[in-house]
């Protein structure tokens, strides 16, 4: 896994990351504490709703039980010898070499891991997480933010957009987007406004016009939802230039950036990784309008749900309070499994295995792309995606190239009926409009199926241009 600090461009920055600045600005001249954006700035971004919102009573003591010398009479805790689970062993895998060995949790590991918890987390997660943010990103204590855990990255970007969006808001959404997260932003009753992406990432000049252009009386957009490394569904990686531009659009227009990267660790492009929004913000005038989520469900354990924010700590603390009266917590023993397992590896560890996990999806993308070429090529175009899992590609459904067709009625009738299964571009906008793209996981299937599946599709195609030309 290439270091964000590692990329070369333009003028030295303090973190490491090379870059160029308009007007006089330059970040070693202007000292950190005096750029980190200060508490009252965030009172016009929250909303109502976590505003309201009070910390649980008991929850908010839970921190006080592990100062040394205390007698905690506090929480209704079950006593743990009663759980009928009394020890727990796992292979693990070493990310060098790939032998596996036991290891075991030890008995004072396994009592923290049944037992209710803080609901930011365990404190000694939160920990490594803050140094990996540190080691992956070059943010460190003390920089204006705060960090938590979460039951994945999908529980803390809900708890997220519920803190800043109240009805009538507005979000600006990059499309085509990961259909997951329309319910969230249309559950706080905001308005979701679309804005375009290719191949580099964030249309900026679509982004700058329209903001630009914005009605008088209407609400300023609050936040920008983007995912910039392997979007899903397109693959697409926004380039360092744009997420510059943005940062900057971000500052003149006074919106936050909700930066959701759970593919961070899966990119396989053959240019050095760009920095993170949240690397990049650290050498910006203002630090403080970057909220990043993380997962390390794509490359750990989907299953265990790991994920956690790093943000100003007013949003970590509303986040934290949703936490306190939705689910109470993070699950105690996910967390303990992870941080065992982080430990037993250490930062050099973790990023030897992400380079592989991210090796192995490379291969399955090329095997992947060149079966598309023997069964498509002619009949849909695509970009290559340089992170992910997916391929975002258009059917050519008419002769004539220059036709937009509609990808809905195919996939989800005809494609279905010659058993294959994909998702259809529409799912992907925020109102759903008409889309000829299609989107195709790589990460599971071998390439058989693969190859089997691509010929269907193939006919599919072929049918619907036929039916086409005969209309």
């Amino acid at each position: 896994m290439a270091n964000d600090m590692d990329i070369p461009q333009g003028a030295s920055t303090s973190s490491g990351v090379q870059v160029q600045y308009e007007g006089k600005f330059t970040p070693a001249d202007t000292p950190l504490e005096s750029r980190i954006l200060p508490k009252e700035f965030y009172d016009q971004f929250m909303s109502e709703s976590s505003k309201r919102r009070i910390e649980d009573p008991i929850r908010a003591l839970l921190p006080l039980e592990d100062r040394p010398g205390v007698i905690s009479l506090l929480a209704g805790k079950p006593n743990t010898d009663t759980f009928p689970i009394t020890s727990m062993q796992f292979n693990l895998r070493d990310p060098a070499t790939g032998v596996e060995r036991p290891v075991a949790l030890s008995s004072a590991e396994l009592a923290k891991g049944l037992q209710y918890s803080g609901s930011a987390g365990i404190p000694e997660l939160l920990d490594w997480l803050v140094g990996l943010q540190e080691y992956n990103h070059g943010r460190s204590r003390g920089e204006g933010w705060g960090l938590c855990f979460g039951t994945g990255s999908s529980d803390l970007i809900y708890k997220a957009v519920n803190a800043l969006l109240d009805p009538g808001d507005v979000a600006l959404i990059e499309a085509p987007i990961y259909a997951g997260v329309f319910p969230v932003f249309h559950g706080t009753g905001c308005e979701m406004i679309e804005i375009h992406t290719d191949q580099h990432g964030t249309d900026v000049d679509g982004l700058r016009k329209r903001l630009e252009s914005w009605p008088a009386g209407k609400p300023k957009p609050k936040v920008l939802y983007t995912v910039p490394f392997g979007c899903n569904p397109t693959g697409m990686t926004t380039t360092l230039e744009r997420r510059l531009q943005v940062l900057e659009l971000a500052r003149k227009h006074n919106f936050l950036i909700l930066e959701d990267d759970p593919y961070y660790y899966l990119y396989f492009g053959s240019a050095p990784r760009p920095p993170s929004y949240f690397t990049l913000e650290r050498d910006q005038p203002e630090v403080g309008r970057v909220i990043r989520f993380d997962s390390l469900s794509k490359v750990l354990s989907s299953g265990m749900r790991i994920g956690f924010i790093s943000a100003p700590q007013i949003i970590i603390d509303a986040v934290i309070l949703h936490t306190m009266t939705s689910n109470l917590q993070p699950p105690t023993l996910t967390q303990v499994l992870t941080l065992r397992l982080l430990k037993e590896w250490g930062y050099a560890g973790l990023r030897a295995h992400v380079e592989r996990v991210a090796q192995f999806y490379h291969a399955k993308r090329d095997a992947f792309e060149a079966l598309m070429r023997k069964h498509l090529d002619g009949l849909a175009e695509w970009a290559t995606p340089e992170a992910g899992m997916f391929f975002w590609f258009r059917l050519k459904l008419a002769e004539d190239d220059a036709a937009e067709g509609d990808s809905e009625a195919v996939i989800r009738t005809k494609a279905l009926e010659k058993g294959v299964l994909a998702i259809p571009g529409t799912v992907f906008h925020p109102g759903g409009r008409k889309s000829a793209y299609v989107r195709a996981s790589f990460s599971l299937l071998p390439e058989d199926q693969v190859d089997e599946a691509l010929r269907r599709l193939r006919e599919v195609i072929l049918e619907a241009r036929k039916e086409a030309a005969a209309a």
